[in-house]
């Protein structure tokens, strides 16, 4: 059933409200307070599930490469570090290098004038449009562009590319290219700060990349496949991150406290968990040839999105509903694909 995939994040969503009751209602314990918090949190809960399908349909193709060892270790740990690291730790990191400040002093910033730490959490969105940008149209480029892919949706274009792709480094010249265009868009005091953040962006992804061809090679099947698990739990963790960082600026539109921020990405994170195990569990990805497709074209639309961000607003609904449309014309076309490889199955045998 699928009841049972998600029983864990329904009752992370339920601890998640009393505590915004805590929060809402403050020392007075004031009900409309309260009810304003809960609703914020369940509007920026759906939200992020409807952001993060993509990403849960990324996390199970690379999770189907790993050991049940290191499946269960993403699924945990992982997952902690997406909930409290990167949607927690890492904006008041960010605040702390961009005011120059130790990360307590940010925290207590957050706390005691979260509308000042919103600002500079958003003033830091060039950077973070560049290197989440960056990184995330890498990865859709690896994937339609993989020598090795079996699967066409768009077959004259994709293979073509795939012989461009062939050429050493194309694709990190591409996104450099975009990386300049852009920064001459934007603000001059900006332009430097956004293209250093890309470059450092497809510093990590060629570093990940390398790191896993490396491992690959090695002879020792048992050590590498630890290795293996390594890496790709460096990588998954890596595009959450990516993932992430625009939904943590878009939250402050609808509340500039922290804690109530962290209930929305946790529950966000939780769900995704919840999706991945489904999706791994239930062999989905093998079942609809064209899903995975459609969830690294909503990679690639977040991408150029988050460049877009950074000339124009883009809101996050907007962005929600291109990921989740791209990803059901997919689940579509692998279902008819399905019913057509069935009607010429059964031909065969008539």
């Amino acid at each position: 059933m699928i009841k049972k995939y998600f029983t864990g994040s329904i009752i992370f969503t339920a601890i998640a409200i009393v505590i915004g009751f805590f929060l809402g209602a403050g020392p007075s314990m004031h009900i409309i307070w309260w009810l304003q918090v809960v609703f914020i949190v369940l509007i920026l809960w759906i939200l992020e599930t409807s952001l993060s399908f993509d990403n849960a349909v990324v996390n199970a193709t690379v999770l189907q490469k790993m050991s049940p060892k290191w499946q269960h270790r993403f699924l945990t740990r992982g997952i902690a570090i997406a909930v409290f690291g990167m949607r927690v730790i890492f904006p008041l990191i960010i605040v702390a290098i961009v005011w120059q400040i130790h990360p307590i002093a940010a925290l207590t910033l957050a706390i005691n004038d979260p509308s000042q730490y919103a600002h500079i959490l958003t003033s830091a969105h060039y950077v973070i449009a560049g290197f989440g940008g960056a990184f995330l149209i890498m990865v859709a480029f690896n994937f339609f562009l993989d020598a090795e892919k079996q699967h066409h949706r768009i077959w004259p274009v994709e293979k073509t590319l795939q012989k461009i792709w062939s050429l050493e480094s194309v694709g990190i010249v591409i996104t450099l290219l975009i990386l300049i265009l852009v920064g001459n868009l934007i603000p001059a005091k900006d332009t430097l700060g956004f293209i250093g953040a890309g470059i450092r962006g497809l510093i990590v992804f060629v570093l990940v990349e390398w790191l896993a061809k490396l491992l690959d090679r090695q002879k020792d099947l048992m050590q590498n496949a630890a290795k293996i698990g390594l890496s790709l739990f460096l990588y998954l963790e890596v595009l959450d991150a990516s993932f992430s960082f625009d939904g943590v600026i878009g939250a402050f539109a609808l509340s500039k406290n922290i804690f109530i921020i962290a209930l929305w990405l946790g529950i966000g994170a939780m769900f995704v968990r919840s999706l991945t195990i489904m999706l791994v569990r239930k062999w989905t990805l093998a079942k609809y040839a064209y899903l995975e497709h459609g969830a690294f074209r909503a990679i690639f639309a977040l991408a150029l999105i988050m460049f877009i961000n950074t000339l124009y607003e883009v809101p996050e609904f907007i962005t929600g509903l291109i990921g989740a449309a791209l990803i059901w014309v997919a689940l579509r076309s692998s279902i008819r694909m399905n019913k057509r490889l069935a009607n010429n199955w059964k031909k065969e045998w008539i």
